[in-house]
């Protein structure tokens, strides 16, 4: 396995030098450099092309830190340190783009676990972070449906529902009294909103959001 290059960004410099000793005592690490400043940290990650860069998330900019590596090389890693215990502070860290963490209370020997699992690829977190984590992306993934929904016209929403009675275009369109050509156009429009690409994944998702069409509504359809 190939060493991993650790590029340490604090804006303490007696802690980041303490950091650099300690990692480059384990044989799997190599620390390229210390930084102190966002700036630098930019500079280095460039120069240095570093796998990991451990961040104190106290440094000043340091969100924006971990964004700007992720948009300059997204194959660049940030381990974010210094963080409170609280679940909302890691959430928070994952959102803006961190592949890893270490909690205040966390160890050298927890340190060095979290940059080697991130230098593989891996995330290490509690059983607590991880279910707490799942939540937020199922909160995320409900949102991106609802506004998905909220863009669909009266007619999409008409025909979505149609679709999820197993109606196919031809007989969406003899519903409706409209051309089956008007109806391929709504569908392909309402895939793109929704974001998939089979009638069943549309049916699947207006089912979750719970959106079907009354049945006034589709007894009475408004104009294409």
């Amino acid at each position: 396995m190939k060493t991993i290059r650790v590029l340490i960004a604090a804006d303490v410099r007696l802690y980041r030098e303490g950091l650099a000793q300690v990692l480059s005592r384990e044989p799997m690490l190599a620390v390229v450099g210390t930084v102190a400043t966002y700036d630098e940290a930019m500079s280095a990650g460039r120069e240095l092309r570093p796998d990991v860069i451990l961040l104190d998330m106290q440094m000043a900019r340091s969100p924006e830190t971990v964004q700007e590596v992720g948009r300059v090389d997204p194959n660049v890693k940030v381990v974010a340190i210094g963080l409170t215990d609280a679940e909302g502070s890691v959430v928070s860290c994952a959102e803006i783009g961190v592949a890893g963490y270490v909690p205040r209370s966390g160890s050298l020997e927890d340190l060095v676990a979290t940059v080697e699992s991130v230098g593989r690829g891996e995330f290490l977190c509690s059983p607590l972070i991880a279910g707490t984590l799942l939540r937020r992306l199922s909160v995320l993934a409900r949102e991106r449906g609802v506004e998905a929904e909220g863009r669909l016209t009266v007619r999409e929403r008409e025909i979505l529902g149609l679709i999820n009675r197993c109606l196919s275009n031809k007989e969406i369109a003899r519903e409706l009294g409209i051309e089956v050509a008007t109806v391929k156009n709504h569908v392909h429009n309402l895939f793109e909103k929704l974001s998939v690409h089979r009638r069943s994944q549309a049916a699947a998702k207006f089912r979750g959001e719970g959106q079907v069409p009354s049945l006034g509504q589709l007894a009475h359809p408004s104009k294409a």
